[in-house]
């Protein structure tokens, strides 16, 4: 009786090791697998916090230039030849500075990606183009200057609102 009573110990002892080994396996896995979770959800909501940032500095800049283009259309109020003449160059003076802060923030987007969205900031930096030399042709004097610029505001902010629309669907998207 005293053998079988040993081996009975021995295999007990030896199951609840068994069983405490396997134990500690399946909650280490778990562990790793709820960090790798865990790690990637920080992972994507870093990712889209960083996106949305650049995505909104990119909006607020197009919008200051926006509001730039409003008070060179308000310059055909200016009855003084020459008070108009200065308003427009102080105007695109700003402008070329506000276009150098875009172009920073459209690399950044372009940066951010995805590429749709880098693609949609290119084309609103490219879209302030046609509005610069427009208004450089209305500096220069020319007739039909300030109905180009008129004309020119439209297809820019189409663009920003194509910007918006494609940077919105990115963000919505759960980035990989």
């Amino acid at each position: 009786m005293g053998d079988s009573t040993l081996w009975v110990a021995a295999l007990t002892a030896a199951t609840a090791v068994l069983a405490s080994w396997v134990t500690s396996r399946g909650t280490a896995r778990a562990a790793r697998i709820q960090a790798d979770a865990a790690a990637a959800t920080v992972r994507t909501d870093r990712l889209r916090a960083a996106r949305r940032a650049a995505y909104v500095d990119v909006i607020e800049q197009a919008q200051r230039m926006g509001d730039l283009y409003w008070k060179v259309t308000d310059t055909h109020e200016i009855s003084d030849a020459d008070d108009r003449l200065l308003t427009l160059k102080d105007l695109r003076l700003r402008l070329r500075g506000e276009y150098a802060v875009l172009r920073q923030r459209v690399w950044v987007a372009d940066l951010e990606g995805p590429p749709e969205v880098a693609s949609a900031a290119d084309q609103l930096r490219r879209s302030t183009s046609d509005n610069y030399r427009a208004l450089g042709a209305m500096i220069a004097g020319e007739p039909d200057a300030a109905e180009r610029f008129d004309a020119c505001y439209r297809p820019f902010w189409e663009s920003v609102v194509h910007f918006v629309d494609t940077a919105r669907s990115a963000l919505h998207e759960t980035p990989v």
